[in-house]
């Protein structure tokens, strides 16, 4: 094999390296877990749903991963209603959808014990809304 097709075998691996990069999307674990008290200063509309929710509960602190608008995390996710719905069928579920996100939540309900679920939210005709719960398949 030549040094030149050598140059070139190397040029094609360290480009499809790099397009695996960059189309992996968002990964779960890169998204960090964010601790939601009575100090956290609410970065958007739904984190403040989440903390005020909480405090009537009673549940704080509650963490929190944002994914935001993550079409592969909602392509992961699994609900009650949506099995890796893509956002065109969220359009066509919810009439006037202007946005969705994907946050999880892990907070301690009255027992004591630890929950863990993935809530996608809908903002539709100016208010956000649970539109299902469920988790993230892997």
């Amino acid at each position: 094999m030549s040094q030149r097709e050598r140059t070139r075998i190397t040029a094609l691996i360290l480009l499809a390296a790099l397009a695996a990069v960059r189309c992996g999307g968002t990964k779960a674990e890169a998204v960090p877990w964010v601790t939601i008290d009575e100090s956290y200063a609410p970065r958007n509309a739904v984190e403040t749903f989440i903390k005020s929710d909480a405090e009537v509960r009673g549940a704080l602190p509650v963490e929190i991963r944002n994914y935001g608008r993550s079409a592969k995390v909602l392509g992961r996710f699994k609900g009650r209603q949506f099995a890796q719905p893509s956002e065109n069928v969220l359009n066509m579920f919810f009439k006037g959808m202007d946005d969705w996100m994907v946050v999880d939540i892990k907070y301690k309900n009255e027992s004591e014990r630890d929950v863990q679920r993935t809530i996608l939210y809908v903002l539709a005709a100016g208010r956000w809304t649970v539109g299902d719960t469920g988790t993230l398949m892997k």
